[in-house]
C-alpha cells in the first residue's frame, strides 16, 4: 500500500507539470494559468452542485428507510472530484470533471461496484 501512495503522490505531479510545461509552451504560460484558474473555478461551482444534489438524494433515501448505498458512493466520488479539481493540471481536471458529471460518474460507480463486490467476495472466503 505504501507503494502504490509513493507511485501516485510522486507519478501524478510529475505528469501534471510535464503536461503543464508542454501546453505552456503550446499556449502560452498566461493562458495555460488561466485555463487552470477558470477549470478551477467552475469545478468548485459543479462539485458545490453535485453535492448539494446527493446530499439530497441521501435524505430522500434514508427517509424512505432504504440504505443509501448508491448515494454514498455518489457522495465519495464528488469528494473525489473535488479533491482532483483543485489540484492544479489538466489530468486531473479531466478525472475531475469525469466524477463530478452524472453521466460519466455512473459508469465509474458500476466500476466501484464491481471492485468492492469482488474485495467483499475475495474476504469472505
Amino acid at each position: 500500500m505504501f507503494f502504490k501512495l509513493f507511485v501516485v503522490f510522486t507519478l501524478v505531479p510529475v505528469v501534471e507539470l510535464a503536461f503543464l510545461i508542454k501546453v505552456g509552451s503550446v499556449i502560452g504560460s498566461f493562458n495555460t494559468i488561466a485555463i487552470v484558474l477558470f477549470t478551477a473555478a467552475v469545478g468548485a461551482y459543479l462539485v458545490k452542485l453535485e453535492g448539494i444534489n446527493v446530499l439530497y438524494r441521501l435524505q430522500n433515501s434514508i427517509g424512505m428507510g432504504v440504505f443509501p448505498a448508491d448515494e454514498l458512493i455518489d457522495g465519495v466520488m464528488v469528494l473525489i472530484a473535488g479533491a482532483l479539481l483543485l489540484t492544479p493540471g489538466f489530468v486531473t481536471d479531466l478525472l475531475g470533471f469525469l466524477f463530478v458529471f452524472p453521466s460519466s460518474r455512473a459508469v465509474i460507480k458500476l466500476w466501484v461496484k464491481k471492485y468492492i463486490r469482488n474485495r467483499l467476495d475475495y474476504t469472505q472466503l
